[in-house]
């Protein structure tokens, strides 16, 4: 039997999947429901809209963070933050009052600009090219198995409720559970064995510089802002998570019970896990070359695109609004969907099941051709934290669409006329791919740098 390294690849790759298992994991499964468990989503959406205000700035920042601090202690602290997050909303069920949420919506995002650069650094530059895929795989279905669990805990606290249409709250219970296991994540993080001593089964070190610092980091940080390949790719960050707006209140939050909603989120998760895994095959396919692999993923991701917001686009022309904090329910035909509903339920269901397949197929391709660019660490880390920003920029602007209530037909076709836009930038960059990288070598300090710029002056 293969004798499992702490300090292989793999067994980082495992231990970073498992703290955004138990701590983006279960935000995604509370944030999955719908105004994270409320009914009213106001509180919700704001602290959103800070979260990513913040999360755009450390997201471009916590590359240069993570190289400069290293990874253990620097997510350790960001997972806390999601811990600080579902603890608010005990505050609010007592209260009432979201200014708390609020004001740990900014928080929650510098942890999570260091936390996703930290990880993007990770999954990306610790396999060698033939694997990168089966890593993005591995990651995003231990990821997404965080929101897997995370939603049985609305789905089996509500459960009593049986077939009441009537709209309530998370219980305080539920929260507790969420805080305990994202607390657990942000522990796990401890874990992790610095870059410089993870070895790869050839025996090859990760691409890493050793030295760095805080004039060259910002500098590095500016020359992003220059990358025509990065750039290229800002409409594919802007809208990579600009959806979940959208699938997690219009649609989730408006026209199921809370249980069913709780059931959502597992299936929506799950279905994230199997098309990570079943698109690895592709982006992993050495017969045929890594630029013929980005083409063919990305007319499959179109094509699955186009078919998921047309079939929402049927479902959202039978209602306007969710349930009100005025106690009015959803205009959706009859009223919110149980899941026990069979017929009513299974197509709304499924649909949202397809809708968090191709998400991971969008998120799996984006790390898979931002791994294609280099195989150096230090850069990922920044690529990494760069992608995360622009995510979060245009996150930014998607929960303010919903907290000024937007009508939410307009969020739908904001959404599909966004995706459809990056998509021919996305092509330009896949059919310019290269079968490999160019690697970094480690330098002794009083050349690294030179020798580092006369490689990335070739990338840029």
């Amino acid at each position: 039997m293969r004798r499992i390294r702490y300090n292989s690849p793999m067994t980082q790759v495992v231990i970073m999947s498992f703290v955004c298992f138990l701590c983006p994991g279960m935000f995604n499964a509370l944030n999955a429901m719908g105004g994270a468990g409320q009914i009213d989503r106001e509180a919700s959406n704001n602290a959103h809209t800070g979260l990513y205000s913040t999360f755009i700035v450390f997201g471009v920042l916590g590359g240069a963070i993570v190289n400069l601090l290293g990874v253990r202690w620097t997510i350790f602290a960001s997972g806390l933050t999601y811990s600080l997050y579902s603890s608010s909303f005990i505050y609010l069920n007592s209260t009432g009052n979201g200014a708390f949420t609020i004001a740990t919506g900014p928080i929650l995002g510098i942890g999570a600009g260091i936390l996703w650069s930290a990880q993007g650094m990770i999954m990306m530059s610790y396999p060698v090219e033939s694997q990168k895929g089966r890593y993005i795989a591995i990651f995003w279905v231990i990821f997404n198995l965080g929101g897997v669990i995370g939603g049985i805990v609305p789905f089996a606290t509500n459960y009593h409720q049986g077939d009441n249409k009537s709209a309530v709250p998370l219980s305080d219970a539920g929260y507790i559970v969420f805080i305990v296991l994202e607390a657990l994540g942000a522990t796990s993080a401890l874990f992790l064995a610095p870059p410089s001593r993870v070895i790869r089964d050839d025996g090859s070190h990760v691409v890493l510089i050793q030295y760095t610092s805080v004039g060259f980091e910002a500098k590095e940080i500016l020359r992003l802002f220059r990358n025509r390949w990065m750039l290229l790719l800002v409409p594919m960050s802007l809208v990579s998570n600009f959806f979940y707006t959208y699938q997690y209140g219009p649609y989730n939050g408006s026209i199921f019970t809370l249980r069913t909603r709780g059931l959502n989120s597992m299936l929506y998760w799950a279905s994230q896990m199997a098309a990570a895994y079943g698109i690895s095959f592709l982006h992993d396919y050495r017969a045929i070359s890594r630029r013929q692999r980005g083409m063919y993923s990305l007319v499959l991701l179109t094509i699955l695109t186009n078919v998921m917001w047309g079939s929402t686009l049927v479902v959202q022309n039978r209602y306007t609004h969710g349930p009100l904090p005025n106690g009015e329910s959803t205009d959706y035909p009859n009223g919110l969907i149980d899941f026990k509903e069979s017929s009513r339920a299974a197509g709304p269901i499924l649909l949202y099941c397809f809708m968090g397949g191709v998400d991971a197929v969008w998120q799996s391709y984006a790390y898979w051709i931002i791994g294609t660019m280099t195989n150096d660490s230090k850069m990922l880390a920044r690529y990494a934290g760069f992608y995360k920003g622009v995510q979060s920029l245009g996150a930014t602007v998607a929960w303010q669409l919903d907290a000024q209530s937007v009508p939410l037909m307009t969020q739908l076709i904001v959404n599909w006329v966004l995706m459809v836009l990056a998509i021919p930038f996305m092509f330009y960059v896949a059919a310019n791919v290269k079968d490999t990288s160019e690697e970094i070598e480690t330098l002794p300090a009083n050349d690294w740098q030179t020798k580092y710029y006369a490689n990335i002056n070739e990338i840029l």
